[in-house]
């Protein structure tokens, strides 16, 4: 078995396409916001981060007749590491991202974290390791 991607099931692709592409600078290995599904370059040409519209996957596997769950508890979280997330907080308030929190220091985790969601709520995470002292 070979990892491909984790792929976000979406209503509003275009939408959610745009917010990766121009709030979050991911760039597209495939597919474009005109279309249904589209992957991200993650690492020097690796794909890793996909989206497609959660419709055309439902009958698939037998949940056509099924609506997304609202006013849970988050089950996933997407997590991207930077440079510096003080530095990339900045740049994407600056880009009108609303935060959930504000840079923090995480010692237990080994990170200093900042969250915010995208345009369907799914948690995005990032994140810059501790200096090891």
């Amino acid at each position: 078995m070979k990892f491909n991607n984790v792929r976000l099931l979406v209503k509003d692709y275009k939408k959610c396409f745009k917010f990766y592409t121009e709030k979050l600078g991911l760039e597209p290995l495939w597919g474009d916001e005109n279309g249904c599904y589209a992957s991200f370059k993650v690492a020097d040409g690796i794909e890793g981060f996909a989206l497609f519209v959660s419709d055309y996957m439902a009958p698939a596997v037998g949940n056509a007749d099924k609506e997304q769950p609202v006013g849970y508890r988050e089950k996933s979280l997407i997590s991207f590491e930077v440079e510096n997330v003080d530095n990339a907080y900045q740049q994407l308030l600056s880009k009108g991202i609303e935060f959930i929190n504000q840079p923090t220091d995480m010692p237990d985790w080994g990170m200093r974290t900042v969250h915010f969601r995208d345009p369907e709520d799914n948690l995005i995470e990032l994140f810059t390791p501790l200096q090891v002292q």
